[in-house]
């Protein structure tokens, strides 16, 4: 997959057509660089689930256009979150206001960095419907996954909607929170690739219906195991900083769990930090130490572990092959045990 969008992104560098498209085809093909894969692979894994042909071009190119907009949607997180890194290197709003500092000077290269951020994000989103349409499905195919990715796009922006509306107002409802990683992380991230990928090979409801009691659980997990890496992972490792969702007073499982069960001391202790855009580590290790002392770190690895367990049990009764239902367990334990 990683030669199409290689071979995709160079047919964009035609600088004689477009002057500044090599530049940002480049750019695009740098933040590429690194990424998990995790919807391609679901992708194409559900199109084998099912049994299919050998000719795996075209749904490769679909995975490959899965990763576009990956891109597309993360580019734009980053400028929503203020980001300053992303897999160990700057954002891309980060990058291009560093560039337009370079060139012309630093009056203006912050908001010349968030602006044509956001135009990046906007081309990388065409050229993954480009991507799709120049897959080479059939009718039947095109028209089995348009309405499936049409869906993940509203998805994605329902709860990366839910997720700003949210930050800033602390809540301790844990089931608001699991809400927005449904729609933000368990649909995007896992369904919705997983049934693209069968419809192309011509699944049904029930193999559709299979996939989504495997995805939903192993998604939410996914999302909880984000945030303790968001709070207690190693930014060499994950390559973000640790100290973002805190300044930020993201609205994680995390974070509602440990004001479940807070004092009214603790309490007012994470609310006077949590949101603060000046945390530093000092305060950051405060934070820590009311989620280890309220429970909350332990309760969300339960969490996480219980639904480990829900996705396994719904692969024992799914109807798919069993090269897929092998790697869905894989992809399972990868999900979950990881440090970035």
């Amino acid at each position: 997959m990683d030669d199409t969008l290689t071979d995709f992104l160079e047919s964009k560098n035609d600088a004689t057509a477009q002057p500044h498209l090599p530049y940002l085809s480049q750019l695009v093909g740098d933040f590429l660089a690194g990424g998990k894969r995790i919807r391609p692979l679901l992708c194409v894994t559900g199109w084998h689930a099912i049994g299919c042909g050998d000719d795996v071009e075209p749904i490769i190119r679909v995975a490959a256009c899965l990763e576009l907009f990956h891109a597309f949607a993360l580019i734009h997180d980053d400028v929503m979150d203020n980001s300053d890194t992303r897999r160990g290197r700057p954002t891309i709003h980060r990058t291009m206001a560093a560039h337009r500092a370079l060139s012309r000077g630093s009056d203006d290269a912050e908001w010349f960095g968030v602006s044509a951020a956001v135009l990046l994000g906007d081309l990388t989103l065409t050229w993954s419907d480009e991507l799709l349409h120049k897959a080479g499905l059939t009718r039947t195919q095109l028209d089995a996954a348009l309405p499936l990715i049409g869906e993940m796009r509203t998805e994605l922006m329902l709860g990366q909607y839910l997720d700003l509306h949210a930050t800033g107002g602390l809540t301790d409802d844990v089931d608001a929170t699991l809400n927005i990683y449904r729609y933000k992380t368990a649909k995007y991230t896992i369904e919705r690739p997983l049934h693209i990928g069968a419809a192309i090979a011509g699944a049904g409801p029930a193999v559709l219906t299979a996939f989504s009691d495997y995805a939903l659980p192993l998604g939410e997990a996914f999302q909880l195991r984000d945030d303790l890496l968001g709070v207690y992972g190693d930014p060499l490792v994950t390559g973000k900083s640790r100290l973002d969702d805190l300044r930020a007073g993201k609205n994680t499982a995390l974070t509602a769990l440990a004001l479940s069960r807070a004092t009214s001391e603790q309490t007012d202790r994470l609310r006077r930090l949590l949101g603060d855009p000046l945390l530093d580590e000092d305060g950051a290790d405060v934070v820590r130490g009311i989620f280890e002392a309220t429970g909350a770190r332990a309760g969300i690895e339960r969490m996480i572990d219980d639904r480990r367990r829900q996705a396994l049990r719904a692969l024992e009764r799914a109807p798919f092959t069993t090269d897929a239902t092998v790697a869905l367990e894989q992809i399972t334990r990868k999900a979950i045990v990881r440090d970035s």
